[in-house]
């Protein structure tokens, strides 16, 4: 490299001479004339390689030989063909990514009232990350990432209403029919990994709060759900684990397979939204994941999981989840992504409660149609219904949600779109005192997003 640089500077040394000498033939001499010419040569060369070695590659999170877009949450995998949504700033060493989303919506979960368990609320519900990564020598890759969301503020202590939700508790009370809020500090984690070759990586994830190896990539983070404002009613059978105060996760990856193995805090976060829970590492995950070509990504996994819910201490669950994503592109901001996935949640003396989910969303340029299917089973439990009166029985319901986003303002790196989506809900007759016979919610809102990344 330093031979070639010297002889492009003869080559420019000596085509600058010879121009001002057939200049000089002509002109007055002026003083130092070629000495400042190529002063002013090497400064611009000078500044370019500067800039060159300001561009950071853009691999993948854990991987340096992987790309970008297979970043999903924790250190699950997307397809390789997903869209990417964020702003991205180099430094000379570093890469950095910011990420967000953030719905300002009016919300009724029960339209035509029917029962008494549905609800209305104005609300936003957010979130907002940050990333940055760099190479340590050859073959290493260091990695940090922040998650934070404002949901206690915009939320308050007991989340939106979201009908036939489960999950966490406030004020010592089981959240029914509401999602709850997240907290504060949703993601601080730290990483490592080593490249033993282009198909052979070795990683190390910490989190405080983290994500462990189990699930399907978190909802927020899917192209398929990023223009739906609420979670899945089936949350706790798949994702619900992606703020966990105390995370190690080791994986190594061999080609289009990548295995891992987590320990982390069961106990799910408490209801001070603000604060850093106990670190515990009592509870266990494994993971495997495949991607077979840039459109698809598979995974397997199991945990073990020690006690999650406060108001149920001695209670463990077992948690088994399958699920496929994928992603096509359709040419110049056009794509259609989608994520099927099966959960399975069982405790001891029961045979367990699942949950399947189906969602798609197609974009193209400004518009975005999107639709969410579930049908999970429920206990007389996870609702708080009355054992003496209901016995215990599990509760299949259905929820078929449909939405639409157009954007309306395009500043540079962000997006501001309106929608609106309808929701269907059908469940046991037996719980149609409560709820109503087939209940609609619906909602408006305005979102804001950063713009499609192009890399």
């Amino acid at each position: 490299m330093k031979l070639k640089l010297t002889l492009l500077s003869i080559i420019i040394f000596a085509a600058t001479y010879k121009s001002n000498a057939q200049h000089e033939m002509h002109m007055p001499a002026k003083k130092n004339s070629v000495v400042k010419s190529m002063d002013s040569t090497m400064k611009g060369m000078n500044h370019d390689m500067h800039n060159m070695n300001m561009t950071t590659p853009m691999s993948h999170s854990y991987s340096l030989n992987l790309p970008m877009s297979r970043n999903g949450s924790g250190t699950s995998w997307l397809p390789d063909a997903s869209p990417m949504y964020g702003l991205m700033i180099h430094s000379k060493k570093w890469m950095y990514m910011l990420h967000g989303n953030i719905a300002l919506r009016y919300t009724k979960q029960d339209v035509g009232d029917k029962g008494n368990r549905g609800d209305d609320k104005f609300d936003a519900p957010n979130w907002f990350m940050a990333m940055g990564q760099r190479k340590i020598g050859e073959k290493g890759l260091v990695h940090f990432g922040a998650m934070l969301s404002l949901d206690r503020l915009t939320e308050g202590g007991n989340g939106y209403p979201l009908l036939f939700q489960t999950g966490e508790s406030w004020k010592g009370n089981p959240l029914v029919d509401r999602q709850h809020p997240h907290d504060l500090f949703s993601e601080l984690s730290v990483a490592y990994t080593y490249a033993f070759s282009k198909k052979s990586d070795l990683s190390l994830y910490l989190g405080y709060p983290g994500e462990p190896a189990l699930g399907s990539v978190a909802f927020m983070h899917r192209p398929s759900a990023l223009s739906n404002p609420d979670a899945p009613i089936s949350h706790h059978w798949n994702d619900g684990t992606h703020i966990t105060f105390g995370v190690a996760t080791i994986g190594y990856r061999y080609d289009k397979f990548k295995v891992e193995a987590s320990s982390f805090t069961g106990r799910e976060p408490d209801e001070n939204r603000f604060d850093f829970d106990k670190p515990r590492f009592d509870s266990y995950s494994a993971r495997l994941s495949f991607n077979p070509n840039k459109n698809w990504a598979l995974q397997v996994s199991h945990g073990w999981i020690k006690s999650p819910e406060s108001l149920h201490a001695n209670e463990d669950v077992n948690r088994t989840i399958a699920s496929a994503i994928y992603a096509l592109p359709l040419g110049d901001e056009k794509s259609l992504n989608a994520t099927a996935l099966w959960g399975l949640n069982k405790t001891k003396g029961h045979e367990g409660e699942n949950a399947v989910l189906l969602e798609t969303a197609y974009r193209v340029k400004k518009l975005s149609l999107y639709s969410r299917y579930e049908w999970v089973q429920k206990s007389t439990e996870e609702l708080n219904l009355n054992e003496s009166f209901y016995g215990e029985n599990l509760y299949g319901v259905h929820a078929l949600s449909a939405g639409i986003n157009y954007d309306v303002l395009n500043l540079k790196k962000f997006r501001g779109a309106i929608g609106t989506q309808i929701s269907f809900y059908n469940t046991n007759n037996a719980l149609n005192n409560l709820y109503g016979k087939n209940p609609i919610g619906a909602q408006v809102f305005i979102r804001i997003y950063p713009a499609l990344m192009k890399i």
